[in-house]
């Protein structure tokens, strides 16, 4: 029989406190849907006494949720706990989430008290609190940094009080894996009623070890993890929902923990996080980064697309990511072009990918990376290369306080012609260049440029529309110069009048 283990959203909560990610009610309670959607145990929806807003919140997703435990959080304060109580009056599942700091740090110089008074405070908020709800949440603030026994009298004396499930934070991120884990162990071992509440882990990562001290909690006996999409929260975040959830996933024959999470929202999840608090996810984040299912090594594009498992150990889809992203960059070797073209539909012949591939190189030199349509004009740029006419040389002088003056060598069936132009800019000095060697009476009808995607170093494409004799024939050209681009789109256009005329 496998464990389950309850995941706890802090998102609305704890995340929520990162500077300029503040969510308004009509955001937070979409959120709270999707997060419900996604299958977490217990939402988190905020800190009522804190703000009029915050208490609204509560009440507004109490109301938009089913079947999720909605969550509030107090200090250890009777007022706390009674504007807790009344924002949580419409939730179906309601819970309480009281405590006060158990380490030295925060028991002499946060709260300038002793030991002996905070068990009683902590006794007291856990009692009043069940007066109102009967799944009462106590958290032990700076659980990490607190010693072992004095955490052990604290968290008895609360679940005699009646909390349900006690919460051990390593609320500053200081704790090493295996000593949190060992913590854990702890308490199972010698709190005698331990077995009467869930124990929970918050962790937070300002070292980078949140996940890592989680997932040692829940190995140890921890039954619920406290997360927060894409690991935000305040300083260095929280523990990553998507972490948790897909390391379990992932060692379920090891573990044996499964959780109620619907992966498959994961990725969707993530990106609306992301776009309504305005804080962008890592490229290399795990699970949802965007590069977490990318290769771009060659050596790598070419063991995934033999075998996946070769280098992922997660299936793209089971986050919600339709496939792995093969892309396309100068590491990138002839397997991987070659999938690319496949999937837009291109058979290349051996001789004809060679070709494309040389160019693809020439191009990934100059790009960070390739797209779709980059690929689509290096096959173009390949059958471009059979035109009877083709672009040798070009060389433009232009600038603010110049007259534009082009260059330009001209192979026409195998023999070469140069011409030199001025013109109204660099562009025209290069056409005009170009008419002085073909001697064909043809007027540019529309000259439309654009670029392909963002950035300086991105293609720009143009399309061209000429006409001769009455005729109307459409040319096309793509390069990071955009000069070259309108020459290559004239002489594609050119290419296509009736020869000999």
């Amino acid at each position: 029989m496998s464990d389950r283990l309850y995941i706890f959203d802090t998102t609305l909560r704890d995340g929520e406190q990162v500077p300029g990610c503040q969510l308004n009610t009509v955001e937070k309670i979409e959120v709270a849907k999707a997060l419900q959607e996604l299958g977490v145990d217990v939402i988190e929806a905020g800190f009522p006494i804190s703000s009029p807003g915050d208490f609204e919140s509560v009440v507004e997703i109490s109301k938009a949720v089913t079947w999720p435990t909605i969550c509030a959080l107090t200090r250890a304060v009777q007022k706390d706990i009674d504007v807790a109580a009344e924002s949580l009056k419409y939730a179906k599942k309601g819970r309480i989430h009281t405590g006060i700091g158990t380490s030295d740090f925060h028991i002499y110089h946060k709260l300038n008290s002793n030991p002996e008074e905070i068990i009683e405070r902590a006794v007291e908020a856990v009692k009043y609190a069940k007066k109102y709800v009967e799944d009462v949440e106590f958290y032990a603030e700076d659980a990490g940094r607190t010693g072992n026994e004095y955490l052990a009298r604290v968290i008895e004396a609360v679940i005699k009080a009646g909390a349900t499930v006690v919460n051990i934070p390593d609320t500053t991120g200081y704790t090493l894996p295996h000593d949190f884990g060992a913590k854990i162990k702890y308490l199972v071992d010698n709190v005698p009623n331990i077995h009467k509440a869930v124990i929970s882990t918050h962790c937070h990562n300002d070292l980078g070890m949140a996940t890592a001290n989680t997932i040692s909690g829940i190995m140890n006996g921890a039954r619920q993890a406290e997360v927060t999409i894409n690991g935000i929260g305040e300083r260095a975040g929280n523990t990553s929902l998507e972490e948790v959830v897909m390391t379990l996933k992932t060692h379920y024959q090891a573990l044996q923990i499964e959780t109620g999470v619907n992966t498959k929202q994961i990725y969707q999840t993530s990106r609306l996080v992301s776009t309504l608090m305005n804080m962008p996810v890592q490229p290399n984040k795990a699970v949802v980064g965007r590069n977490a299912f990318a290769h771009s090594s060659g050596i790598h594009q070419d063991g995934v697309l033999k075998n996946r498992e070769n280098y992922e150990i997660m299936d793209p889809t089971d986050v919600g990511i339709n496939e792995s992203a093969i892309l396309l960059t100068a590491r990138s070797g002839r397997a991987a072009l070659k999938h690319r073209l496949e999937l837009l539909g291109f058979q290349l012949t051996k001789e004809k990918l060679d070709e494309v591939y040389d160019e693809f190189l020439k191009l990934a030199d100059k790009k960070k990376d390739i797209r779709d349509d980059d690929i689509a004009l290096l096959v173009g740029d390949a059958t471009r290369k059979e035109h009877r006419i083709k672009l040798n040389y070009l060389q433009v002088i232009s600038g603010k306080s110049l007259k534009p003056m082009a260059s330009v060598v001209l192979d026409i069936a195998g023999e070469k012609f140069d011409a030199t132009s001025a013109g109204n800019g660099p562009v025209d000095a290069a056409i005009s260049a170009v008419k002085k060697i073909i001697h064909r009476q043809v007027v540019i009808e529309e000259f439309l440029v654009q670029a392909i995607t963002r950035g300086s170093d991105d293609i720009g494409k143009v399309h061209m529309q000429v006409e001769y004799q009455d005729s109307v024939y459409h040319g096309f050209g793509a390069h990071t110069d955009i000069i070259t681009a309108s020459v290559e789109a004239f002489l594609d256009a050119i290419n296509k009048l009736p020869v000999g005329e």
